[in-house]
């Protein structure tokens, strides 16, 4: 397991998370959990208002919020005995979601009872998660993050994290368990897949509008039947795009992690 990797999986968390958040919009910063409900004191390092109403947000440093990620997130995931990379696709979508539904979410994945805790069952089918669980987990919580109501919102950034969780999630199982050179060559090759779904995704979307708006102007008559046509194009060009946005997103991460373990090596 990975017990020395709390520090490398806070650090990655942390960057994600940024600095002062201070937008009305979102639930997370008022400490009723509800826009316009309770004080609104946003969110920093990843600490919300919703989360811990009492905190005094705006003035929090890293050395007041590593101790609460250890005990509230990090320890609620059993993150100690999670396999590398493996716990930090765990851990983060526990510090995003609550340790409850990224557990249930692990359990998902890697066939154990779901119920949300992480006891002795979990653990040890944990044990030998890799690479396709990594994944699996990160596009579960993808899918989970598109049905919130703030996903309009945040769809860029959040599609963006999860691709780096998940590349960085992989880069950690590979470092952990092959050579240097053996995980470049797979970082590499998971980048090109991820840029080759993304091209057949572009290439979907651009047959469905072209296709999808001969089939409307020609084989209907009617206003309502034209509308209609449209709006069941729209609706599979916007699932097209969404998929195309999350394969480009991980190719990108993936091409990041080979250019800092190329870097690491030079």
């Amino acid at each position: 397991m990975a017990k020395q990797n709390f520090e490398a999986c806070l650090a990655f968390t942390l960057a994600a998370e940024g600095g002062l958040s201070k937008d009305r919009r979102d639930p997370g910063n008022w400490t009723d959990g509800k826009v316009g409900l309770g004080e609104f004191k946003g969110t920093k390092h990843g600490i919300s208002a919703a989360a811990f109403p009492t905190l005094d947000i705006a003035n929090l440093t890293v050395k007041d919020v590593a101790p609460i990620y250890r005990t509230r997130y990090w320890d609620a995931v059993r993150g100690d005995e999670l396999p590398p990379g493996f716990d930090l696709a765990t851990w983060d979508y526990g510090v995003n979601s609550g340790p409850a539904r990224a557990i249930r979410e692990a359990q998902a994945v890697i066939g154990a009872p779901v119920d949300g805790k992480a006891g002795p069952v979990t653990l040890r089918k944990a044990s030998s998660a890799g690479v396709k669980e990594i994944q699996a987990l990160c596009a579960r919580r993808l899918s989970f993050m598109r049905g919130l109501k703030i996903w309009s919102i945040n769809k860029n950034g959040w599609t963006a994290r999860v691709a780096k969780v998940e590349a960085k999630g992989v880069a950690m199982y590979l470092a952990a368990t092959g050579s240097a050179a053996s995980a470049t060559k797979a970082l590499a090759e998971e980048s090109q897949k991820a840029a080759h779904s993304a091209e057949k995704n572009g290439n979907q979307a651009a047959l469905v509008g072209t296709g999808g708006t001969v089939s409307v102007s020609t084989g209907i008559s009617s206003w309502t039947g034209f509308c209609l046509g449209m709006l069941v194009v729209l609706a599979a060009m916007s699932v097209i795009l969404a998929v195309y946005r999350k394969n480009r997103r991980r190719a990108e991460a993936y091409r990041a992690e080979v250019t800092a373990l190329s870097d690491a090596g030079a």
